[in-house]
């Protein structure tokens, strides 16, 4: 599954940079667990968090479909909008910017429909 594992290689670093921000932020203000109160904490813990949340199972899908001989067109549609989606959204929480992160969710879904609509396409004429 080259495809997905391109998009994966491509998201690990955005994965490793909004881990390490969260836990400097956790060092220097001495949180543990949990947020502490501390507000820019809370933001970091969520960026990181709706990363974990979403990009994932986005890739799932990705390998999935890969595996059911998508077209490399469409893949890379997935990919392209996962990466720009979860770019855009990170980018939109630190900025606070509305606008960013509506874009950036849209991305996002887009990348779970894309690959998940292929799913469908080429395991239903399989089930039967």
């Amino acid at each position: 599954m080259p495809i997905t594992a391109f998009y994966a290689a491509l998201l690990t670093p955005v994965l490793i940079f909004l881990t390490l921000r969260t836990v400097a932020r956790r060092r220097s203000a001495r949180v543990a667990l949990g947020d502490g109160g501390d507000a820019d904490l809370l933001r970091r813990i969520r960026r990181h968090g709706n990363f974990v949340e979403y990009t994932p199972f986005a890739l799932i899908l990705l390998g999935l479909a890969e595996s059911l001989g998508t077209m490399a067109a469409v893949l890379h549609a997935g990919g392209i909008a996962l990466v720009a989606g979860r770019l855009l959204h990170a980018v939109a929480l630190t900025q606070s910017n509305l606008r960013l992160r509506v874009a950036g969710m849209a991305l996002t879904l887009a990348a779970l429909a894309v690959p998940a609509l292929a799913c469908l396409v080429g395991a239903v004429p399989r089930l039967f």
